[in-house]
């Protein structure tokens, strides 16, 4: 078996294989590789993550080339399909046929665009969080879709709705237009601390497409709970990057503060399991 970039199934047909897709967060090819080590049937190029990983807030600051670099080498390791978060589609609709035509190239099989005005600020900050016009959005979804090349590519339509304060009747209006307008799933997103908001969209919901959710600040909901609400795909989006600084602040310092690490070398991960991660011994028969 040589180290050459894995097979993998497209997102669409994930979803078609699972009653529910369970998706993790990711910004680096090791991050993906450990949530499909564990089970997770997707990961999530997290634009968040892919920000905060060089220090940069989560504001529409990275190109798309520099998210699309990101979530084409996480893709290149696994054996799982990458959904990409593309923000706003970085622009105007001239902009998503471009972002599309490339990511397609990239062989990322799922994209999720938002509804909010160029260039957005992270959910969870505060901050302005204006919404473009439904139909102005419905139009960057209506040209994703006919940008695509592949019948099996796959398009996410996120409203920010119910984070703009805007409320569950907005988020259902502009569901049902982003639905007409070709998208192939909708993805709606709330910072309330319970599923309550999420759950009265799904009970109002017509099932026209799946529905995935994000569950960062409710996190007490179950998969399975969620999946019999009606929920088709479920985000784990920045828990993995979140317990990564905690760890990391932990071990470094206390190497620091003790003068060194042999009180750690039990609890971390060792170098031969690195080396496994890397797939070292498939890369060194070529040297045999």
């Amino acid at each position: 078996m040589s180290p050459t970039p894995h097979s993998y199934p497209s997102f669409r047909s994930v979803l078609a294989d699972h009653p529910l897709v369970r998706i993790a967060g990711a910004h680096s090819a090791l991050g993906g590789v450990i949530a499909e080590q564990v089970g997770f049937q997707a990961v999530w190029a997290s634009s968040f993550e892919i920000s905060a990983a060089r220090c940069l807030p989560d504001a529409s600051l990275l190109s798309m080339s520099e998210y699309l670099d990101a979530a084409a080498h996480i893709q290149k390791a696994l054996s799982v399909p990458v959904v990409a978060d593309c923000d706003t589609g970085f622009g105007n609709s001239m902009n998503v046929a471009y972002m599309v035509a490339e990511y397609e190239q990239a062989g990322i099989t799922a994209v999720c665009m938002e509804d909010k005005i160029f260039p957005k600020m992270n959910s969870f900050a505060a901050a302005d969080h204006s919404l473009l016009d439904v139909n102005a959005f419905a139009h960057k979804i209506e040209t994703a879709k006919k940008s695509q090349r592949s019948e099996d590519f796959f398009v996410i339509a996120r409203t920010e709705a119910m984070i703009s304060g805007l409320g569950v009747d907005e988020a259902l209006k502009r569901c049902a237009v982003y639905a007409d307008a070709g998208a192939d799933a909708v993805l709606v997103h709330s910072k309330q601390a319970t599923k309550d908001e999420v759950l009265s969209f799904l009970d109002r919901w017509d099932d026209r497409l799946p529905v995935v959710v994000v569950p960062t600040t409710y996190p007490d909901w179950h998969a399975d709970e969620a999946r019999a609400a009606g929920v088709s795909a479920v985000i784990y989006a920045n828990q993995g990057l979140r317990a990564t600084i905690t760890s990391l602040r932990s071990a470094l310092g206390s190497i620091y503060e003790t003068g060194h690490s042999a009180h750690l070398e039990d609890s971390i991960a060792g170098v031969k399991d690195v080396f496994a991660l890397q797939r070292l011994d498939q890369w060194q028969e070529f040297t045999a």
